[in-house]
């Protein structure tokens, strides 16, 4: 299951998580965001306690993809012990995400 978060809850949800954390900056207009919400799902269930998903709308929480420079969405994130690992931008297919956070997360 993915998690919200806001900016203010990013810092707990994401910076100070046990797990790697794969934020998702998206937003409701955008096409391709909504393409790849239910492959963030499953990777959400698939990787469960391995991953934590995290989904910031853009446009409700303005500070974090600027604290980012977050220029286009979707933008992927993956965190490692409050840092930033990598990053993707772009709809991919979920094989591809899969295989772009086992090479990051391992």
């Amino acid at each position: 299951m993915t998690v919200k978060a806001t900016d203010a809850s990013f810092e707990q949800e994401v910076l100070k998580s046990d797990t790697p954390v794969l934020v998702d900056f998206w937003a409701e207009w955008c096409g391709p965001c909504r393409m790849i919400g239910p492959a963030l799902e499953d990777i959400a269930k698939d990787m469960d306690g391995k991953l934590k998903v995290v989904k910031v709308n853009i446009d409700e929480n303005p500070m974090v993809p600027t604290r980012y420079s977050v220029r286009s969405i979707p933008t992927l994130l993956l965190f490692k012990n409050g840092q930033v690992a990598a990053t993707k931008i772009g709809a991919e297919p979920k094989q591809k995400l899969v295989s772009w956070i086992n090479s990051n997360v391992a």
